[in-house]
């Protein structure tokens, strides 16, 4: 049996997506369909079905997808545990999609440049999702937000970039101030079950303002876009670049001390592919805001 056939089960099985697990793993949805056809004449059971656009298991796909976890990532370990000085083999990172545009490009090419037989698969989510996903030992390691509670000793973390918060407004409102547009202007809130949206409360609730607010949203560059139409302004931390194009928006620095937003790479201490995990930790190099 073809191990990554089995991987690519487990990938439907967590997008429930025929289309999304093909995005994810670089194959048409026709490729994955075949995959899942093979796999269910080699147990002799069908192992999802299909309703629309949805892909859900079965029975036996539910109890197979599991142990098809715990197989893979008993592979990997030993895969890792054969290596020599020279790291090889897959890690699985985790990745906010703000980190995957910004952050995380520079961090594969150094790596692939240093290490050419390590292969990282990334795999995007909350902070939240992929925080949990790494202490259960789904994923090796993440690039997330920092959480707003102490990590467990059995963690590490390395910060790989701070960003203060900031008003975001559309250019021909910059003179009414940070203070001013926030509490008169519409408000397009960064969601509030993210972490960062949590700082964000923290921050109106500390200086008195009640913003009036139009939209919630949970992606910073829909958030800019709505801005630039004038459709309200945000309170949102500065993040790293590529930003969508041709915006004019202006990027005003709160009057008072505000927790940042701390970006950076968390994962288990004691993980079987530590060395995989040190190797892409020692190409990670921290930066500030542009």
């Amino acid at each position: 049996m073809d191990t990554r056939f089995l991987e690519t089960f487990v990938t439907v099985v967590e997008t429930g997506s025929l289309a999304e697990a093909g995005r994810r793993l670089s194959l048409t949805p026709t490729a994955i369909a075949q995959r899942l056809r093979a796999l269910d004449d080699e147990f002799g059971v069908r192992l999802v079905v299909r309703s629309g656009r949805t892909v859900t298991p079965t029975e036996a796909g539910v109890a197979i997808a599991d142990r098809s976890r715990r197989f893979l990532r008993e592979l990997r370990d030993l895969k890792s545990l054969g290596m020599d000085e020279h790291p090889a083999g897959q890690l699985r990172l985790g990745a906010v999609p703000t980190a995957i545009a910004g952050l995380l490009p520079d961090i594969m090419v150094r790596s692939g440049e240093a290490f050419p037989d390590l292969d990282i698969t990334v795999v995007p989510g909350l902070s939240t999702e992929l925080y949990a996903k790494t202490i259960g030992g789904e994923l090796d390691m993440a690039l997330i937000v920092q959480p707003h509670f102490p990590l467990p000793k059995t963690c590490g973390w390395k910060t790989l970039r701070v960003e203060p918060l900031m008003v975001l407004a559309p250019q021909r409102w910059s003179a009414e101030g940070p203070h001013g547009l926030l509490a008169t202007r519409p408000f397009i809130r960064y969601g509030r079950q993210l972490w960062t949206g949590q700082l964000v409360d923290d921050y109106l609730r500390r200086v008195g303002i009640r913003p009036r607010e139009r939209f919630a949203l949970g992606t910073l560059d829909a958030i800019a876009v709505l801005v630039d139409r004038a459709l309200g302004v945000s309170l949102v931390p500065d993040w790293a670049r590529p930003w969508p194009e041709s915006l004019s928006l202006a990027k005003l620095p709160l009057p008072d001390p505000s927790e940042p937003r701390r970006l950076g790479l968390v994962w288990a201490r004691a993980s079987p592919r530590i060395r995989l995990i040190q190797a892409v930790l020692g190409q990670a190099h921290a930066q500030g805001p542009a």
